[in-house]
């Protein structure tokens, strides 16, 4: 409404500027170089508001562009986050597994020679007391020829599952190598460890497999030593073993210790 009212004026107001009848009055030229004047400032006026009116628009464009272009950033990042997870998860699951092929037996998924060597090496570093025993399974070589190497597998793994189920949270159990296994029994002197390992060879030589018609069950022999404060690993070891030869010797299934 004040638009309108101001236009009607200034309408009004040329009217009479433009009339020859007003020509004379000594307020006429002032009047004219005012109304001149003040249609020049709203000329002015408009041209500023139209510029501001386009700049403020511009910058809404600008506003809206860069918004856009921040989301599609903020998406891109998100996206390469994702995959950056994704990437590491595989990762870890990868260094697991190598870890896991590198320290364990993949047939048997028990520990390897490597794993239990460095198990070994931290016991006698921290001077705890442990007996090894050195399981071998007895003519295990005929059943692989008469049998067959899958036929053979299979009763790596049940003996395996066996000793697993048998030892204590604390032993170890290891895949020495073919048909030979490494029991860690860790605080444990030669007498308990020849009770447990007399239990153990028991108790597998109940362990089956079923082929066609045919049922195979084995014995082991076991050669046992005590580890002796100040010598390095590998010589229990090599006792035990020269345990387990005298066992095989004498006649397997059966279990002989070193002398102390």
């Amino acid at each position: 409404m004040k638009d309108d009212h101001d236009e009607a004026l200034l309408a009004e107001i040329a009217t009479l500027l433009d009339s020859s009848e007003h020509a004379g009055h000594p307020l006429h030229d002032a009047l004219q170089r005012l109304y001149r004047h003040h249609c020049e400032q709203r000329g002015q006026m408009h041209r500023l508001i139209d510029i501001s009116d386009r700049y403020q628009l511009l910058a809404m464009e600008a506003r809206q562009v860069t918004q856009q272009r921040y989301e599609r950033t903020l998406r891109r990042q998100r996206k390469l986050s994702r995959i950056s997870d994704g990437y590491q998860a595989l990762m870890h699951e990868r260094n697991k597994a190598l870890r896991q092929a590198s320290t364990h037996d993949p047939l048997t998924e028990l520990p390897n020679r490597r794993l239990i060597c460095e198990r070994l090496e931290t016991l006698v570093a921290e001077h705890r007391a442990f007996t090894l025993a050195l399981l071998d399974i007895d003519h295990f070589k005929r059943i692989n020829d008469h049998h067959g190497h899958d036929v053979g597998d299979r009763v790596l793994v049940a003996l395996t599952q066996a000793l697993s189920a048998s030892l204590r949270e604390y032993d170890l159990c290891a895949r020495w190598g073919g048909e030979e296994f490494l029991l860690l029994l860790v605080d444990t002197d030669r007498n308990e460890a020849s009770t447990i390992v007399e239990r153990l060879r028991s108790r597998l030589s109940k362990v089956t497999v079923r082929t066609g018609q045919q049922t195979i069950s084995v014995t082991v022999s076991a050669g046992l030593s005590q580890h002796r404060p100040g010598d390095p690993h590998h010589l229990t070891v090599k006792r035990a073993d020269q345990a387990l030869l005298k066992a095989k010797r004498a006649g397997r299934d059966r279990i002989l210790s070193d002398s102390l």
